[in-house]
């Protein structure tokens, strides 16, 4: 007979899970395996709602396992640690992004790449090593690796969480497409969750930058309140003629289906188009345009650890936080409705720690 979720491994747990694909999500007793010699066990305290979350609830990936426990956002505070954890010891604020495990053997593991090993652990949605799924941070524990931990910054609030999704997914190309040299002109495509941790990131690199929106109705948040130098409406071909050759690249962080002709015109030669959305049907690329100037187009999804601990720490030296609604764990449905409808500014946050209740 096979284990319940609640007898499974030996540490009790406590979150909310979706039992199906209507994705709506229930408080739900499960268990935790016991701290392993290499493990941290950590409190949870702050969990930020992602965009994928929604996906994966509600099986639009086609790869969702039930019961499910999302939350790829973590931080909270090491409760225990296994005798041969070197980098954490208890009361450590630490993170956990969306890796819990990586083959640690190919070429990418060895670059610090985890993220790109063709064996990653999902922290949620996965199958553990030992053929258990593994749950995220809507719930009040996690027993973690070591290696695919970060530590979190004193300075930087813990509500930062969805740093360690939507902060390194757009730090990372920006990065490594050198995209973060002073006096770039970079272009950010749609003012989400990881739109605004874009054009907050650009800036603090010192390059200037342009929002390029569908909408004008985003223009004085833009400009305003995250920093942007300038705001063009992908719809207006004026806007858009006369702002051609004028970008160093691009950061596209939209997940609709969207035309890339009128953003490949936008770039200089040499200029970069970097796709961090994920639309779930090909996109048309036209050829020409490239040709014409040695245009790129690529991909990028979130980091590797080391480059994960690297921007939590330049998050916190430059005070860059994403800005947030925090809210209890019971208004969890109700916030995931309202990201289906994109009303929030820009990321919802679990006050997990000291809303989720066993009762």
């Amino acid at each position: 007979m096979a284990k319940s979720y609640e007898n499974e491994h030996p540490v009790k747990a406590f979150g909310w899970a979706a039992r199906d694909t209507s994705g709506v999500l229930s408080p739900f007793n499960f268990s935790r395996r016991a701290t392993g010699e290499k493990d941290v066990q950590f409190k949870v305290m702050y969990c930020g709602i992602c965009h994928s979350d929604l996906h994966q609830l509600k099986n639009e990936w086609s790869n969702s396992i039930y019961p499910m426990v999302p939350g790829h956002e973590v931080v909270g505070v090491v409760t225990e640690v296994g005798n041969k954890v070197e980098k954490f010891k208890v009361g450590d604020k630490v993170g956990v992004g969306c890796l819990v495990g990586s083959c640690r053997k190919c070429e990418n593991c060895d670059n610090n790449l985890e993220n790109y090993c063709p064996n990653q652990i999902m922290t949620y949605n996965g199958i553990y090593t030992d053929g258990t799924t593994t749950h995220g941070g809507y719930s009040d524990i996690m027993v973690t690796d070591e290696h695919y931990m970060v530590h979190w910054p004193e300075n930087l609030p813990m509500e930062a969480a969805p740093l360690l999704c939507a902060g390194i997914t757009t730090y990372s190309p920006l990065k490594y497409f050198g995209l973060d040299k002073p006096g770039m002109h970079i272009g950010v495509v749609g003012l989400g969750g990881l739109g605004h941790m874009a054009v907050k990131f650009a800036k603090a690199f010192g390059t200037k930058v342009t929002v390029i929106s569908t909408s004008s109705s985003k223009k004085q948040e833009a400009i305003e309140r995250l920093g942007a130098d300038s705001f063009l409406v992908s719809r207006d071909p004026d806007q858009m003629q006369a702002a051609a050759g004028s970008l160093d690249g691009i950061i596209d962080t939209v997940s609709a289906i969207h035309p890339l002709l009128p953003l490949i015109n936008l770039l200089k030669t040499h200029g970069k188009l970097v796709m961090v959305g994920a639309p779930e049907k090909p996109l048309e690329l036209p050829v020409f345009p490239l040709l014409l100037g040695r245009k790129l187009v690529a991909g990028s999804a979130i980091g590797g650890i080391k480059e994960t601990q690297e921007m939590v720490e330049f998050a916190a030296k430059h005070n860059i936080t994403p800005n947030v609604e925090v809210v209890p764990m019971d208004y969890v449905n109700t916030a995931l409705e309202r990201l289906l409808k994109s009303d929030v500014k820009y990321r919802f946050v679990l006050d997990v720690g000291n809303t989720l209740n066993k009762s």
